[in-house]
């Protein structure tokens, strides 16, 4: 056995959890991604997803994914740089640049690697990356492929933001980068003070939408949209994996940054280009954002709902306003254990433990989509109170 492998051998933790029988990763689905999904013949209630809208099954996106299939294939073989660049790619850039209210977007083959080549493309040595210290991975990612000072102020706390500020040279770039929804608490960015922030001190600011595009601001258009401050924000990037039922992401800004990241983000210009499929089915899920407000609309009577429901029972839930409502446990052993013991009960919930949140602050995300029922959400919440009483946790 070599170095590497006699290294590795030595992670045994999650076999010691799939021993114990609560093992909580990598559960498979025989189903569409809906609010009651088949498992191992068993029908469970979904909310673990993020399919806020409640989309990834809808008919017309589905069809718009093999019409799109049949007319360019599979695959497209090559970079956007190169030989991968389908109309319907720029097309899909345009409507987004439009809806998000930017001069330009560009869209990326996973959300993830537009944080991690848009973000090191930004700033250079002598400059400034500012952070909120539970900002996404594909955050945390970028932020260390860059040459710049490196800086993480304490979650949503715009007194240590501006501490931080005040530390950075004055005629440097100082990029603040956020999460407008963060994806395990469910809270928002404190956006007004961070543009007021901005202001001061010469900043840029860059927020990741891929929480709040399809449930916050106008026709979804996400937190910028929400706090009016669209124009402010320089930066906005979006994920297709959530709300708009596909895969992949973009970010606009205006026209000569664009012009910037088109030319130098390396997951760009050296990544094969999304699939004809993914890029057609986000272009329908856009369309039904635009002409069905109805849905954004049921989402939200959901979540209120439950969000209402959770504190009547005395569950602690942090300070979150969206459709993610964590349910705190604050000891990883038991985290997997009420997840398990809700599967058991039919109810499909995700642990979030470290490296996804601190130590002291696991929790299990219970997450809406519009599609969910008063019913099935009442027969959750009656399930998961049974099981956190269990494990005295209420």
């Amino acid at each position: 056995m070599g170095l590497l492998q006699e290294k590795l051998s030595k992670f045994r933790l999650p076999q010691m959890y799939m021993e114990r029988g609560v093992y909580p990763y990598f559960r498979e689905i025989d189903s569409a991604q809906d609010t009651e999904v088949l498992m191992d013949g068993k029908k469970v209630l979904m909310f673990g997803s993020n399919s806020y809208l409640g989309l990834t099954h809808d008919s017309r996106i589905i069809e718009a994914a093999i019409a799109a299939t049949r007319k360019y294939g599979t695959g497209c073989a090559g970079s956007r740089l190169l030989n991968g660049t389908l109309d319907i790619h720029v097309q899909l850039e345009k409507e987004l640049a439009e809806f998000v209210g930017k001069d330009e977007a560009l869209c990326f083959s996973t959300g993830f690697t537009v944080n991690e080549g848009v973000i090191p493309q930004l700033v250079g040595r002598g400059d400034y990356i500012i952070c909120d210290d539970r900002d996404h991975a594909s955050i945390v990612d970028g932020r260390r492929l860059t040459f710049a000072n490196q800086i993480k102020y304490k979650h949503n706390d715009m007194e240590a933001l501006e501490r931080e500020l005040q530390k950075c040279e004055p005629d440097a770039i100082k990029l603040i980068v956020v999460d407008g929804v963060f994806s395990m608490e469910g809270d928002l960015a404190n956006l007004p003070e961070i543009i007021r922030l901005k202001k001061k001190y010469n900043a840029t600011v860059y927020v990741d939408e891929a929480h709040g595009l399809g449930v916050f601001g106008k026709n979804g258009r996400g937190v910028c949209d929400h706090f009016g401050l669209t124009d402010e924000v320089d930066l906005i990037m979006g994920t297709f994996s959530k709300s708009l039922a596909s895969i992949g992401g973009f970010v606009a800004g205006d026209k000569d940054v664009i012009n910037w990241l088109r030319h130098n983000a390396r997951s760009y210009i050296f990544q094969a280009s999304n699939t004809p499929a993914a890029t057609a089915a986000a272009m329908e899920a856009l369309n039904i954002l635009k002409t069905e407000p109805e849905r954004q609309e049921k989402l939200w009577e959901i979540t209120n709902y439950a969000l209402n429901s959770f504190r009547e029972r005395g569950f602690e839930i942090g300070d979150t306003e969206s459709p993610i409502i964590p349910l705190y446990v604050r000891d990883t052993d038991k985290t997997f254990e009420v997840t398990k013991m809700a599967f058991d009960e039919g109810v499909f919930i995700n642990p979030v433990i470290p490296p996804a949140c601190h130590p002291q602050d696991t929790l299990v995300r219970f997450a809406l989509m519009a599609t969910h029922t008063k019913e099935q959400v009442d027969f959750a919440i009656e399930k998961l109170t049974k099981c956190f009483k269990q494990l005295e946790l209420l």
